[in-house]
């Protein structure tokens, strides 16, 4: 490829934050990293913060690289990428820019402050490179403003490991046929598999829609509801469920409101599936259902151990070594959501705060830190991982890695309601697991369509 051919990509420190190893993700292309972002990564790296890890491990990919037998201006011409396991393609450079050398002037930003300096950085190197190509890439806002308006021709947001690019095509984990499913095919096998009925229709009668494993099928009827158990490039076999039998099941005294809660608790209540993942807006009822699953399958039906409880902590309570008393203490205040739904579930008995307590030592519920999660193996468990909107994928993913056997994985969050300051509804680990696992035969994905909290919170869902 000719050298003009090749693209020149300027990272922000706040890529190398998102994705530690970003430096192998531009193929051909030549990456060039300024100075000033190695002295934020120094300053971040210290921190007794989630993200403080994140800056160590992009340091040391960076000094894998430049390190060695490396010359200073070895390093400043750029570094040929070494080949590295998943990221193949990588074939460009890496250098260092020198940019406190470098005095300005022309067009620059103030250089008081640290973007404003890797803003500068980029317009010399566009002018220095003409007509190559010079593209800054950062996940500021902010800063892409800033820089189309210094006149910096390319600026782009770090896309790489989006799985897609707006939220409204996320898979919802059902498909709703229009009209009668019945009427579609009239080319239907059927087979008894001990209590379940499986049907197996021609996939091509079904339209040019996308079908994943254990996705629920609905139609307009109000009647038909099933779950695919098995595809072929020509053929889809699916459980017959019917909705009025979802809407019949029961799970600790709980059932289900609407079709879109049954078919959670059909996922919830089925030991085939290893992990549950329940999107929906706020009052939809996904932490009252994921724990009276819990509850049923670990005090009735003794399939489990134990409930174990966590979620992400706001970033002014990742270390919770602030708050009084134990590990379970101290998560308590975070995880009142889940003691309030305890309080749902036994509201009605003699003495409901009793109860509380006899059932969470019977089910031995427990509240876990996300943060003393590494390094576990977790077995026989009901895992509930609340509110997971505000965690990144490689936090989700250190969590599903520490589920052993004979344990479900129950996460549940609304992409409305992210608190973290680096996450948006497209980058959240939420997103990146429903798409992930969507064809993954161990797992279920159902989005809890409509509020049935109260009126006053189904209003407030839809008009505010």
């Amino acid at each position: 490829m000719e050298q003009d051919d090749r693209k020149l990509f300027v990272l922000d420190t706040n890529v190398l934050l998102h994705e530690p190893l970003a430096i192998y993700s531009f193929k051909e292309h030549d990456v060039v990293v300024p100075m000033t972002v190695l002295e934020e990564l120094d300053l971040i790296k210290d921190r007794k913060r989630d993200v403080s890890r994140d800056a160590r491990v992009a340091i040391r990919a960076l000094e894998d690289i430049l390190g060695g037998q490396t010359t200073p201006e070895q390093i400043v011409q750029g570094v040929s990428l070494p080949s590295r396991e998943g990221h193949g393609d990588a074939s460009g450079t890496l250098s260092i820019f020198p940019d406190h050398q470098i005095e300005f002037t022309i067009g620059s930003m103030p250089g008081d402050n640290n973007d404003n300096r890797i803003i500068n950085t980029a317009l010399h190197l566009q002018q220095l490179h003409q007509p190559r190509k010079v593209v800054l890439v950062t996940k500021d806002i902010n800063m892409r403003l800033k820089a189309k308006g210094a006149g910096i021709q390319q600026v782009e947001d770090y896309r790489t490991d989006q799985l897609i690019d707006d939220i409204r095509f996320l898979t919802k984990g059902f498909h709703r046929f229009e009209g009668s499913f019945w009427e579609r095919t009239d080319d239907v096998t059927t087979e008894s598999d001990g209590r379940h009925t499986v049907h197996s229709v021609p996939i091509d009668r079904l339209g040019d829609d996308i079908f994943y494993t254990n996705q629920y099928l609905l139609d307009d009827s109000g009647d038909f509801c099933g779950r695919i158990v098995e595809k072929t490039p020509t053929e889809l076999k699916f459980l017959d469920l019917g909705q009025e039998r979802l809407l019949n099941l029961e799970a600790w005294g709980i059932r289900p409101k609407n079709v879109y809660q049954g078919m959670a608790m059909q996922a919830l209540m089925d030991p085939e599936i290893d992990l549950v993942i329940l999107t929906g807006p706020a009052g939809c009822g996904k932490t009252l259902l994921a724990l009276a699953a819990a509850l049923e399958l670990v005090v009735e039906r003794g399939q489990y151990e134990k409930v174990i409880v966590t979620r992400n902590t706001p970033e002014i309570a990742e270390s919770i070594g602030f708050l009084p008393g134990t590990e379970e203490e101290k998560m308590a205040p975070w995880l009142a959501a889940i003691t309030d739904t305890l309080e749902v579930l036994h509201k009605h008995d003699v003495n409901p705060s009793g109860s509380m307590n006899y059932i969470m030592d019977k089910a031995n519920i427990q509240f876990k830190s996300i943060n003393f999660m590494r390094g576990r193996s977790i077995q026989n468990s009901v895992v509930i991982l609340d509110e997971c909107q505000n965690l990144t994928a490689s936090q989700i993913k250190t969590m599903i890695t520490r589920m052993g056997e004979g344990t479900k994985l129950i996460c549940s969050g609304n992409l409305a309601q992210i608190d973290s300051n680096y996450l948006t509804a497209v980058t959240s680990g939420l997103t990146y697991i429903v798409e992930r696992f969507k064809d993954f035969d161990g797992s279920a994905n159902i989005y809890l369509n409509g509020v049935v909290r109260s009126r006053l919170a189904e209003f407030a869902e839809e008009n505010l």
